[in-house]
């Protein structure tokens, strides 16, 4: 879009990005051309499970929360990954870096099928509605 023009306003508009990010790019661009709008890959810190560990990680996953002390659900909580991922490798996750690091792995969070027994459907607290 530089080579054809195309001024930092309009391109912010078009990209859907800030005015700020438009400007930088169009420095990098004057500094190096297009090869320095190139993407330098992912962003944060790299992985600390090397292939072996994120594998045991991964049959872990698979064997479910029972085969470990949660055997009330059947389900991966980020916390519980966070906790099994200290005790296996010894490395410390934050929920977040769970998040990323099961992405990575290929999986994907998912919602309870069935709403809670206890959920108020009529959104008042339980109270009746005074009619009755």
């Amino acid at each position: 879009m530089f080579e054809q023009g195309v001024r930092p306003p309009e391109m912010a508009r078009r990209l859907r990005v800030s005015r700020r990010s438009a400007y930088a790019w169009h420095a990098a661009w004057r500094e190096g051309g297009s090869p320095a709008l190139a993407s330098k890959g992912a962003g944060g810190l790299p992985c600390r499970l090397d292939d072996v560990q994120a594998e045991r990680l991964q049959a872990e996953l698979e064997a479910g929360p029972a085969s470990y002390v949660w055997s009330g659900d059947q389900r991966w909580t980020l916390a519980r990954v966070a906790e099994l991922i200290h005790r296996l490798p010894g490395h410390r996750y934050t929920p977040r870096g769970v998040s990323h690091l099961l992405h990575r792995l290929g999986w994907s969070p998912q919602v309870p099928a069935l709403r809670a027994v206890e959920r108020d459907a009529q959104g008042c607290g339980g109270r009746s509605s005074g009619h009755g």
